[in-house]
């Protein structure tokens, strides 16, 4: 049975709905105006959280030129990582005050740290849970220092292998936290909807008993109304207010109203997917009636054999039901009945 996983004060559980996020990343592009309308946007267009994300270009890199810190290709072509990063990253200064806008405006506030400073910073702002991205998830002792604060983490595993989930699972629990929700992820910008292979989050639901769900990079939102229909409890979407606002993200970001729709749609779906109990809605009560039954076809007079010229299975239903009709026939009529009569036990000597 798998444990119980709480982000702020939801907890997540087979009955609950998915949990959204709202992944601002770059997409402030440098003003922290647009952030703290992000932060409000996020909260209108239906997310359950607005996700960060925490880190400097050098405390995720080093100012070299060197072919190795030059992107050969995807969506940041040609661009060096230092400068990528320089360009992309949300002050820490600006952090406390998105907090709090969210805290007052009643939406859950997440980030992603990567390193141990900036864990040491999100502690300093008493966030209460984590986000661990796929590209850090190999680096284990940050993931090992991200467990010790025992608070809940999300853990995307975009391009791990299999052994390297398992081998930072294990470093999570090791550190005796057990509150881990992973996320099935195709890190490309954006992503194909061939690459997502959404099937994988069952495997990572039974082999490593956890809560599941996805982190979208793709376009659209089937991917994610997909994913809740198959059992993830958590859904993480990049938006910005405009993909005309160029920022390092905004290319493979969702503006307002799509996020919107997509919210509704996966709202709608778990409607849909309901749940097991066989309890009848009361429209369904009501249409019973129509369902077939036992009903004389012919008058009968008292005394006169049930036969197939006389009784018929038709619609509606407030005779005896159709499973009674073999047993029926080669019976004697105890009474005189009209064409038209449903067929009940008191009509049969």
């Amino acid at each position: 049975m798998k444990k119980e996983f709480k982000v702020g004060n939801k907890v997540l559980d087979e009955n609950s709905p998915a949990y959204i996020i709202a992944e601002m990343s770059a997409n402030h592009g440098g003003s922290l105006d647009r952030a703290l309308e992000l932060v409000r946007v996020a909260k209108e267009i239906g997310a359950d959280c607005i996700k960060i994300q925490t880190y400097t270009a050098d405390t995720l890199t080093i100012d070299s030129n060197k072919e190795y810190f030059n992107i050969k290709k995807g969506t940041w072509t040609g661009e060096n990582l230092y400068e990528l990063y320089k360009q992309a990253h949300t002050p820490w200064e600006w952090q406390k005050t998105l907090k709090e806008e969210a805290d007052k405006i009643g939406i859950d506030f997440l980030s992603t740290p990567y390193d141990f400073s900036s864990v040491d910073f999100l502690e300093e702002l008493e966030v209460d849970f984590y986000k661990i991205a796929s590209f850090e998830l190999i680096d284990i002792p940050l993931v090992k220092y991200i467990a010790s604060k025992k608070k809940p983490i999300i853990m995307s595993t975009g391009m791990a292998t299999l052994g390297e989930i398992e081998e930072a699972v294990n470093a999570i629990r090791d550190e005796g936290n057990e509150a881990l929700c992973l996320l099935r992820c195709s890190s490309a910008y954006p992503a194909a909807s061939e690459d997502m292979k959404l099937k994988i989050m069952d495997l990572l639901s039974k082999t490593f008993d956890v809560k599941i769900g996805l982190s979208d990079h793709s376009m659209d939102s089937i991917g994610a109304i997909a994913a809740v229909a198959m059992g993830a409890k958590v859904i993480e979407k990049h938006f910005c207010l405009s993909r005309d606002i160029e920022t390092a993200d905004s290319s493979f970001s969702m503006e307002p109203e799509e996020f919107k729709k997509m919210v509704a749609d996966i709202r709608q779906t778990e409607k849909v997917m309901g749940n097991t109990s066989f309890r009848l809605s009361e429209k369904e009560k009501g249409n019973r009636m129509f369902r077939k039954s036992i009903f004389v076809v012919k008058d009968i007079k008292q005394g006169e054999i049930y036969t197939e010229e006389n009784i018929r299975i038709i619609r509606p239903g407030y005779g005896l039901a159709p499973k009674h009709y073999q047993e029926i026939l080669g019976k004697k009529a105890s009474k005189d009945i009209e064409w038209g009569e449903p067929i009940e036990w008191n009509m049969i000597e």
